[in-house]
């Protein structure tokens, strides 16, 4: 194991959140009173600008009124999900920072971003209400890497399509069994929440994650003990979420290397017609237009 990584947790197939405080150092939490997403009502968004990520990506296949990207159905995956440029890859050999650290000796570090120079960010996706099976095939044509931080209750027993998703290169992770707002339960709650999860994960993919999301991003001490007691080598938030029509900043105005981005599995339902994969097209046209690529966030961590 290289010096400096977290440890690996199985096999890899294939609200404002905190500020990040330095290059060797995670987001330091204010013990007992917790952390949390100030200024959002709206579970798992973030907080800050927001940036308009222009109109409606077009399914694959279909005629993008006044777009100059063709929709032809043996056109490059990247026109086909209504990139005008190919995604770049990540780096063969990441740019690894230091392990973060904790605030208290035992405890995982909490991150929203990872100080890397490479010029990549982590896409990371929440819940799992949606199961649109045009985002396994977007996933696997754009060889996009994506961490699903899952939740039991939402994802019910629809967890093959996530199965399926695993299969072409996402990774699973930690959202808890019933997203509920953790901070100021009992550890045994908290744990019960966090463990039971890993353990359903576990049954599912054959893999307890390594990563763990407090539901809208709030956690006390007690949520990192419990964390720590399932077997949680970091606790991970966001410095963006994406929204309908634009990407929400806890930080400035523009994703910079190594932000972590939150999205969710939503669909028309949610996203005022939208779909999941337009809204995604959405996001990884803003990352191209910043001059930035999607990397996978456990290669980093």
């Amino acid at each position: 194991m290289a010096k400096g990584r977290l440890p690996a947790r199985g096999p890899r197939p294939p609200s404002a959140p905190a500020q990040y405080r330095g290059p060797s150092s995670a987001v330091p939490h204010p013990g007992a009173g917790g952390a949390s997403n100030p200024g959002s009502s709206t579970p798992c968004s973030g907080a800050g600008g927001a940036s308009n990520l222009g109109s409606s990506a077009p399914r694959p296949g279909a005629t993008a009124p006044g777009s100059a990207v063709p929709r032809h159905p043996h056109s490059p995956p990247y026109r086909r999900w209504g990139l005008a440029t190919p995604l770049a890859p990540a780096p063969r050999t990441p740019d690894l920072p230091s392990v973060p650290r904790a605030a208290r000796p035992g405890l995982p570090p909490v991150v929203d971003r990872v100080p890397t120079r490479d010029k990549v960010v982590f896409l990371t996706y929440d819940d799992g209400a949606e199961k649109d099976p045009r985002f396994v095939d977007m996933v696997r044509e754009l060889r996009l890497p994506v961490s699903m931080f899952l939740t039991d209750s939402v994802v019910g027993p629809g967890y093959g399509h996530f199965a399926r998703l695993r299969a072409v290169g996402a990774t699973v992770q930690n959202h808890t069994l019933d997203h509920t707002a953790l901070r100021g339960l009992p550890y045994a709650g908290q744990r019960a929440e966090i463990c039971g999860q890993q353990n359903k994960l576990k049954q599912r993919f054959g893999v307890r994650p390594a990563l763990f999301r407090p539901p809208y991003g709030v956690y006390d001490t007690t949520t990192l003990r419990a964390a720590a007691d399932c077997g949680i080598a970091a606790v991970v938030l966001w410095r963006a979420s994406m929204q309908i029509n634009d990407l929400r900043y806890a930080v400035g105005d523009h994703l910079r290397p190594g932000d972590i981005v939150l999205a969710q599995f939503r669909g028309p339902d949610q996203l005022k017609g939208a779909t999941l994969t337009e809204m995604t097209t959405r996001l990884l046209r803003r990352i191209q237009q910043q001059g930035l690529t999607v990397g996978r966030l456990e290669d980093y961590l």
